[in-house]
């Protein structure tokens, strides 16, 4: 709740010095508000998952209504105004982005460094872009995940639970599909930044759909947690993923921004080695007792 309450009080202050506009203030004040309270009481009780999936449409509808849905999407040079389909797609986007984040929250520090790349990522692509006044929202969000770090780092000493996987998962995509509306590139750009959470979880997904599991339970077959109990260490894979955020896919949404690549060939060429990794590290793959 640390990374919740800080963000969403500092909302209001930079809305009211216009370092914010008022419309992604809100929108992710009432849908990261919303989300990270239907969190919490799951984290102390438990709601049915039914109960909560409508609630996360609920949050996502919210964002949608104040960012002006899905802005349109340029795909090889041409851009593409899917209308009211937009506001579809987004809601779905939303929500799946605020569920993967809560699957691979799973070792310690994980989802914390997720979150920090990405929105650095974010601010220096905005800053190469030109358009700085996007980066405050992403950098506020990566100095409250931060001062959280301190003690999340594995050995973690503190957990953000549902609420704040959950609320750091829709916030970085509502920040996502606002910062289109600037640039259709961004959005590329934010798919990019959050790869290697993407691949894994729906990578896992998927296998898990196709063999026939109940895919709202709990498990641990995300590629992630594999590499964790391969190598031992929670330590190593947050850092090793770190490793790839910075040094590979950065550079990649930074090329896609600078037009160096195309969006979709950009996110291609980002999530290749990904998707191979999550075959080495067997995402998906039913848990064996005794299987790295």
């Amino acid at each position: 709740m640390a990374i919740v309450l800080s963000f969403l009080i500092a909302l209001p202050v930079l809305a009211w010095t216009d370092a914010v506009a008022w419309p992604v203030a809100l929108a992710l004040l009432g849908a990261g508000g919303w989300i990270a309270i239907i969190g919490f009481l799951d984290d102390h009780g438990h709601i049915a998952a039914r109960w909560r999936l409508l609630a996360h449409f609920g949050g996502a509808i919210w964002a949608l209504f104040w960012i002006g849905g899905m802005a349109p999407i340029s795909l090889f040079g041409l851009e593409f105004n899917l209308g009211w389909f937009g506001y579809v797609i987004g809601a779905f986007y939303l929500v799946w982005m605020l569920n993967l984040y809560n699957f691979m929250d799973g070792i310690d520090g994980l989802a914390s460094i997720e979150a920090i790349c990405a929105c650095v990522g974010a601010c220096l692509v905005y800053w190469i872009a030109g358009h700085t006044s996007l980066a405050i929202a992403p950098l506020v969000l990566a100095m409250a995940v931060l001062g959280f770090l301190v003690w999340n780092f594995p050995p973690a000493k503190i957990f953000m639970g549902d609420a704040g996987s959950g609320f750091l998962g829709i916030v970085l995509a509502v920040m996502s599909l606002y910062a289109a509306w600037t640039n259709p590139l961004f959005l590329w750009a934010w798919l990019i930044l959050l790869g290697v959470f993407i691949v894994d979880a729906t990578f896992t997904l998927i296998r898990r759909l196709l063999r026939g599991d109940k895919v709202y339970e709990a498990h641990r077959s995300h590629g992630y947690q594999y590499a964790s109990r391969k190598y031992g260490s929670h330590r190593a894979v947050t850092l090793a993923i770190t490793a790839i955020n910075l040094l590979w896919l950065v550079p990649v949404a930074i090329l896609v921004v600078m037009q160096y690549l195309d969006g979709v060939a950009g996110l291609v060429l980002a999530y290749v080695p990904l998707v191979l990794l999550a075959f080495k590290y067997h995402a998906g793959e039913l848990e064996v007792a005794g299987k790295a």
